[in-house]
């Protein structure tokens, strides 16, 4: 027996187009799930469907923060056993230079997205009884702040207030709803931002493991959550951070 196993479960994976998303639907696939997997670019999200393992898959590409394509995507979805609600930006800001639609854009996707989808999902009753809901945060907002990270760090702990009362309304229905706090992950993003490569060695040595995390990382602990060995957890904020906030 594998307490782990995702067999006969069908899981909805938002922005699995690249980095932590698309590792997420990997490893669920690699455990057994059928996948619904769905994000922005039709061509990344293509790569992550042809990563899957195993046939009984589905992607649709979607803009969730339109709300028309968010209610078709609600229509497509077969009953679910599990959501990761994944899709998110990073936007590094000073709040004194930070404009109106920053804020829109970052509070939008990383907290509004996810809110409405579970609305939805829920007054649509596309959730079969003993369903997982993940939602992925981060340990900005939640467990430590940085500069330039206020909107980012509201979206967050925003997400995970969320996540704590949906907990409590679904616990007589079995639905569980936990939160995955990861620190930095090493994803494409950091190649292609405006930190260097010896300012991010520097940030690494910071963590007591001596390095950021791997996407993989999060999704053992996404597979974790939406699995069976995890029938008694709900409402907790699972911390993965190679010991960054122990300092």
């Amino acid at each position: 027996m594998n307490p782990f196993s995702l067999v006969g479960k069908t899981i909805l994976v938002t922005g699995a187009s690249s980095g932590i998303g698309r590792a997420i639907a990997i490893c669920c696939s690699q455990m057994g799930a059928n996948l619904v997997i769905t994000g922005r670019n039709e061509t990344r999200l293509l790569e992550t469907f042809l990563l899957l393992e195993g046939t009984e898959h589905q992607q649709i590409c979607a803009n969730l923060t339109n709300s028309s394509e968010l209610e078709k995507l609600i229509e497509c979805l077969p009953k679910l056993d599990g959501i990761v609600n994944n899709a998110g930006i990073a936007k590094p800001l000073v709040l004194q230079l930070t404009e109106q639609k920053d804020v829109d854009e970052i509070m939008q996707i990383n907290a509004l997205v996810p809110i409405n989808l579970t609305r939805l999902v829920l007054q649509n009753k596309k959730l079969n009884k003993g369903a997982s809901l993940v939602f992925i945060s981060s340990i900005n907002g939640n467990n430590c702040a940085y500069i330039g990270s206020s909107i980012y760090a509201a979206s967050k702990s925003a997400l995970t207030g969320f996540m704590k009362a949906v907990a409590l309304e679904l616990a007589p229905r079995g639905i569980r709803a936990n939160c995955i706090n990861p620190g930095m992950i090493e994803t494409n993003l950091l190649k292609s931002g405006s930190i260097g490569e010896d300012e991010l060695e520097k940030d690494r040595l910071k963590y007591p493991l001596k390095r950021y995390g791997k996407p993989v990382e999060v999704a053992n602990a996404a597979v974790y959550l939406l699995s069976d060995a995890t029938q008694w957890v709900t409402g907790s904020n699972l911390l993965i951070d190679g010991g960054y906030t122990l300092q």
